[in-house]
């Protein structure tokens, strides 16, 4: 019943979608401007049959993977050393808060100066948009943990590292795959607007591409496929998270 729910959803708005655009309605929003369903699947239709959507496809995806992973490997690491290290925290924190107020797109001018190649600046601009999310959530989960927990693997003779190995990091998972969520959802939307600021190819640029020679179906088409890359990445990391917190109560992971 859940899926049934869901796909009427889904269905109930196509079909208004299509109501509105084909009537020609304007109450307000003008719906005569947009193009129908018909005209966005008659165009999904062509772009699949094309090798260059599915070139631009791996562009995006491999400038994500990049930048996210770099994003996950850092900010994991800075966070649980912020966290875990008063000393290490007043000297990283300062700077760090200091740029994580700043729109990672507004890195791109910066991004332009800094990086030889478009490709590498879009992938800094990425791993920025992600990387603040995923620190930020391992800090609090750090943070976070129950005192005893650590102080009962001490009392057995546990060192540090093992300390961090066995409690932290178990421990921290929840929140960690909370800030990788958060982080891929900001990663696409900032490689997206990169790729239409200075990118050569990519969902966004041929997005953009199509806005610019008045392609509305093939911009409805750009940003179904963008939706739909989010959704399906972002799903991939709650799979994982589901599968390595096994440990935690159901109630924990709906």
């Amino acid at each position: 019943m859940r899926w049934l729910v869901r796909i009427g959803s889904l269905a109930a708005v196509l079909a208004l979608w299509q109501l509105l655009t084909a009537s020609d309605t304007r109450a307000w929003l003008r719906f005569d401007q947009l193009p129908t369903v018909v005209e966005v699947v008659e165009r999904f239709a062509v772009q699949v049959g094309a090798a260059e959507f599915y070139h631009d496809l791996g562009a995006s995806l491999g400038r994500i993977m990049a930048g996210f992973l770099l994003a996950a490997a850092l900010g994991v690491a800075l966070g649980v050393v912020i966290a875990r290290s008063r000393w290490l925290g007043d000297l990283l924190r300062p700077p760090l808060e200091v740029v994580r107020p700043i729109p990672a797109i507004a890195l791109v001018p910066i991004a332009i100066l800094l990086f030889p190649t478009d490709e590498q600046g879009i992938v800094f601009i990425t791993f920025v948009a992600a990387f603040f999310p995923i620190l930020v959530s391992t800090r609090h989960a750090v943070r976070a943990l129950p005192t005893i927990w650590e102080d009962a693997v001490r009392t057995m003779g546990a060192s540090t590292p093992q300390v961090l190995v066995r409690v932290v990091l178990p421990g921290t998972l929840p929140g960690v795959f909370g800030g990788l969520s958060v982080g891929m959802g900001v990663a696409w939307i900032c490689v997206i607007s990169a790729e239409m600021i200075s990118g050569q190819f990519g969902v966004g640029y041929r997005t953009w591409q199509a806005y610019t020679v008045v392609d509305y179906p093939g911009v409805i088409v750009g940003m179904i496929t963008i939706g739909g890359l989010g959704y399906l990445t972002s799903a991939a990391v709650e799979l994982l998270g589901r599968r390595v917190t096994r440990w935690l109560p159901r109630e924990a992971l709906r």
